[in-house]
C-alpha cells in the first residue's frame, strides 16, 4: 500500500475505537484529503478555521474520557495553537500534580512542495524541530510508509497512558 492509503487504513484503525474523538476543520467534507474516508461522521468534530480553539477543544475532550486526533492540515498552522500545545497540552499534567492528563495526539501535515498545486512557502514549513524543543512528549515524523500503523499505534498507546504525542505526515510522500 502506499503512503496514504496506509494512513486512511491508520485512521480508521483509530476510529474502531468509538471514544476516538477527529477534531479540525475540512474534515465532514474533504474528510482530511479521503484519509479520513474509513471514520464514522459521529466521530468527526468539525470546527472553524482556529488551530488554538482545535487544541483546547480536544485538550477538553480528553479530559472528558475522549481520545482526540486534531489534524492539522498545514503544519505551520500549528503556530497559531502553540499556547494550548506548550503551556497547556505539555504542562497539564505537571500543573495539576497528575491529577488532569490529556492524552492528545497532534495530527500535522507538512504541505506539498514537490507535486503539483505547490501550495506556498507559508505552507509548507516543518516546524517539528521547534515543537521538539519546546514540549516534553513525543514529536514522531513519518518519512516511510511502512512505519504509519506502528507510528500511529505507538500515539495511540500514548494517549491510552493520558500523555500527548504529535506525529508529522509528508504530503509529498502522499
Amino acid at each position: 500500500m502506499n503512503y496514504k492509503t496506509q494512513l486512511t487504513a491508520a485512521m480508521t484503525a483509530l476510529a474502531a475505537d468509538p471514544a476516538r474523538l477527529f477534531i479540525g476543520y475540512g474534515l465532514t467534507h474533504g474528510r482530511a484529503a479521503g484519509t479520513l474516508s474509513g471514520v464514522p461522521t459521529a466521530q468527526l468534530l468539525e470546527t472553524p478555521v482556529a488551530e488554538n480553539l482545535m487544541t483546547g477543544l480536544a485538550i477538553g475532550a480528553a479530559l472528558r474520557g475522549r481520545k482526540p486526533v486534531v489534524y492539522f492540515e498545514r503544519a505551520d498552522f500549528v503556530l497559531n495553537a502553540m499556547d494550548a500545545i506548550v503551556n497547556h497540552l505539555d504542562k497539564l499534567a505537571t500543573l495539576s500534580r497528575g491529577q488532569f492528563t490529556p492524552g492528545v495526539i497532534l495530527r500535522i501535515t507538512v504541505g506539498n512542495m514537490q507535486k503539483p498545486l505547490f501550495t506556498g512557502a507559508t505552507h509548507t514549513q516543518d516546524v517539528t524541530y521547534a515543537l521538539r524543543a519546546l514540549v516534553s512528549f513525543p514529536v514522531l515524523t513519518l518519512h516511510h510508509t511502512d512505519a504509519i500503523a506502528s507510528t500511529y499505534a505507538l500515539a495511540a498507546q500514548a494517549t491510552e497512558n493520558g500523555q500527548a504525542c504529535a506525529v508529522v505526515e509528508y504530503k509529498d510522500l502522499w
